[in-house]
């Protein structure tokens, strides 16, 4: 049997001690020395002498198997883990205290006890308080198993017994082993917990539902090799004081990754958004000045977001440039590429653009709406109601087209627009009914044909 003995690493360099450091000897970095597990198994170095336990085959001699998923029976979440859960994996939920993440996941329990044997394991809360959530939730608290335990020897031990298919731990941040002397939420704690609990899942065919905390910058807490470790990572976002709240996959390795439900937060739990595109668009009474509306790509949904500029003449001797939901750099791009090829200089006005709802858009498919949008502030000239626009800006000013154009248009077909400025490129071969496509080749062009109330 193996034994196990305690040893420190440099988490900057890989060198390893016998005994804890402030300063690592070899690369002479501070604060770096963490405590690890250190495996030592019988046999020389360079050989083994025991019995290997698999062997090595050809892919091709190895059978095609198809998983069974596990619905969810919440739209929203199988369509972010690519179509239910699989047997097996491992999922890392991140969010912002308070967000709803013990919500979201004592209803996906409670809504699958009936079907799948499940765990519950807490590490934050009592008993008492859970129940007391399930009941303001008013779930069905007959199916739901749940324990109180931190410790990660307890918990195997417990899901041994109790076989479940599905298993949550709240939080990982809680969890220690026994093994390390030091506090739970260190990197080694929770390192080594997730290790056991990944090693756990797959051996059993459970499903683990791992919660964790994030930083002030957002990002998960813990070390960066627990994203590595498991198996899909999604995040759970919402704008301050909004009741919607957005479950974004960052990776999945079982369906598409920044794949994005939404969810609306209740008195009795979340529910599901099933048209997101309709709560990001405003509904202004008459066409404003700065408003435009953009169909982007999340994951496999395009989805509707209204984009808003304000252009005003700054007091300071360096105008604010300021970007919610749009990246700063690009928003200083599409100033760049106005004033060369559109002749509109914006140098002595503050810029404000915002994304309506709270929704982050990365990709580059927002340049041309932000470019329109600045303009139409700057000139104070609505733009029409019923007009959509997307497409990619270069540095020499060309319009550049972007990814699954035609779903693009026809989701905004489908909510009733009739107009829509595109990448010449991204122009269909067949016309939509109802929609008139302008094709667009250069920002120059884009300004003149742009049409204004």
């Amino acid at each position: 049997m193996a034994k196990t003995k305690n040893e420190y690493e440099c988490t900057a360099c890989g060198a390893r001690l016998t005994k804890w450091a402030g300063q690592c000897p070899e690369c002479r970095d501070w604060n770096c020395i963490i405590e690890t597990v250190a495996q030592t198994r019988p046999g020389r170095f360079g050989g083994y002498s025991g019995q290997l336990s698999n062997e090595i085959r050809n892919l091709s001699a190895v059978g095609q198997s198809s998983v069974d998923r596990l619905s969810v029976g919440v739209g929203e979440l199988d369509r972010v883990l690519g179509g239910g859960i699989v047997p097996g994996s491992v999922i890392l939920l991140g969010g912002d205290p308070g967000i709803g993440k013990s919500t979201l996941l004592i209803q996906l329990v409670a809504a699958l006890a009936e079907r799948v044997p499940g765990l519950y394991i807490t590490g934050e809360e009592s008993l008492e308080q859970l129940g007391m959530r399930a009941r303001r939730l008013e779930l069905s608290l007959d199916g739901i198993r749940c324990l109180t335990e931190t410790s990660i020897e307890q918990i195997l031990g417990h899901a041994n017994s109790e076989k479940p298919r599905l298993m949550v731990i709240d939080s990982i941040q809680t969890v220690y082993t026994e093994a390390l002397a030091s506090a739970p939420g260190s990197v080694a704690q929770i390192r080594e917990s997730a290790a056991a609990l990944v090693r756990w899942a797959k051996e059993n065919h459970c499903c683990v539902i791992l919660v964790g905390h994030v930083t002030k910058e957002g990002a998960l807490a813990g070390p960066r090799v627990l994203e590595h470790m498991v198996d899909s990572v999604l995040y759970f976002e919402s704008d301050g004081g909004s009741r919607f709240r957005v479950v974004r996959a960052i990776k999945n390795r079982f369906g598409a990754v920044n794949e994005l439900g939404m969810f609306a937060m209740t008195g009795k739990g979340l529910k599901e958004v099933k048209n997101p595109s309709a709560i990001f668009l405003s509904g202004h009474d008459k066409p404003v000045a700065g408003s435009v509306i953009t169909v982007v790509r999340e994951g496999t949904r395009p989805i509707l977001l209204e984009v808003q500029a304000l252009v005003d003449l700054s007091h300071l001797n360096n105008p604010r440039r300021v970007a919610l939901g749009l990246e700063h750099n690009r928003l200083a791009m599409m100033l760049a590429v106005m004033h060369r090829h559109g002749g509109v200089s914006l140098a002595d006005h503050d810029v404000f653009i915002n994304v309506v709802g709270g929704i982050r858009v990365s990709e580059t498919g927002a340049d041309l709406p932000m470019l329109l949008a600045l303009y139409s502030s700057f000139r104070d000239k609505p733009l029409p109601d019923r007009m959509i626009c997307f497409g990619e800006v270069g540095l020499s000013g060309e319009i550049r087209p972007v990814t699954d154009g035609e779903p693009r248009l026809r989701e905004a077909a489908g909510h009733g627009f009739t107009t829509a400025l595109v990448p010449a490129a991204n122009a269909p071969r067949k016309p939509l009914k109802g929609m008139k496509i302008v094709p667009l080749r250069h920002v120059s062009e884009a300004l003149e044909k742009l049409p204004t109330h």
